[in-house]
């Protein structure tokens, strides 16, 4: 009998405007994974196209992908675990760390920052909208079959503060935590000590990839342009 393992399926956010955050972040995955991955970017053309998202622009959405995540459980057919992140991180270890973390006792799982935004204002002029839970939802472990209330109308027409909150879930005892270091804000929480690298950068108010933001984070941009020169290496 094989003992392969099935690729890890992993869905990513996708703006336009960080189209090489996206390109980083897929090759640091693939650098430092030991077991296949299986990547899809959600792109919301895509997603109309095919008759999934039908949203208006919401004014306090922030990027393309503010509610297409929450598709992943049907893009997935309501089986098996899914991971769901943003597009401005940069992953420093094997994302098999993290998917190891799944419990079955839970429908979803994330990184449960206390994150109280302080400024307006994020990156290119975007609101920074406060609300309970904030960036739980950036990156999540998903058990598609505990999320089948994530239906395509539901998506569609739910609040954002319903689809943030995790109101899709029966209650709070179904959101498992995810541990160590799996979602680093940048510029939001204390720099990881040089010895112990936080294992997932996540610029949640905007990255180096940004012309005016080239410095965000100080030596953790200059990560990100090493990761990304690195790439660039293997592209060629």
């Amino acid at each position: 009998m094989s003992t392969a393992q099935l690729p890890i399926p992993i869905f990513i956010g996708y703006d336009p405007r960080e189209r090489a955050a996206t390109n980083v972040l897929i090759d640091s995955l693939y650098q430092h994974s030991s077991v296949p991955l299986a990547i899809t970017p959600l792109v919301t053309p895509q997603l109309e196209n095919q008759g999934l998202f039908q949203r208006e622009r919401d004014p306090k959405q922030s990027t393309a992908f503010s509610f297409t995540r929450f598709l992943v459980p049907y893009l997935m057919e309501y089986q098996g675990w899914a991971l769901f992140m943003d597009c401005d991180m940069l992953c420093q270890a094997d994302i098999k760390a993290l998917w190891d973390q799944r419990d079955d006792r839970y429908g979803a799982m994330c990184v449960q920052h206390e994150h109280v935004p302080g400024e307006t204002v994020k990156f290119l002029g975007e609101v920074q909208s406060a609300y309970p839970k904030k960036n739980w939802s950036s990156l999540m472990l998903l058990n598609c079959s505990r999320c089948k209330n994530l239906t395509v109308d539901y998506v569609n027409t739910a609040s954002g503060l319903e689809l943030h909150r995790f109101h899709w879930l029966e209650g709070d005892h179904e959101i498992g935590a995810i541990e160590g270091g799996w979602n680093h804000l940048v510029d939001v929480q204390r720099p990881p000590a040089q010895e112990e690298p936080a294992p997932m950068l996540h610029w949640t108010l905007g990255g180096p990839w940004f012309r005016e933001q080239r410095t965000m984070g100080g030596p953790l941009a200059a990560q990100w342009f090493a990761a990304r020169d690195e790439a660039i290496k293997l592209w060629d």
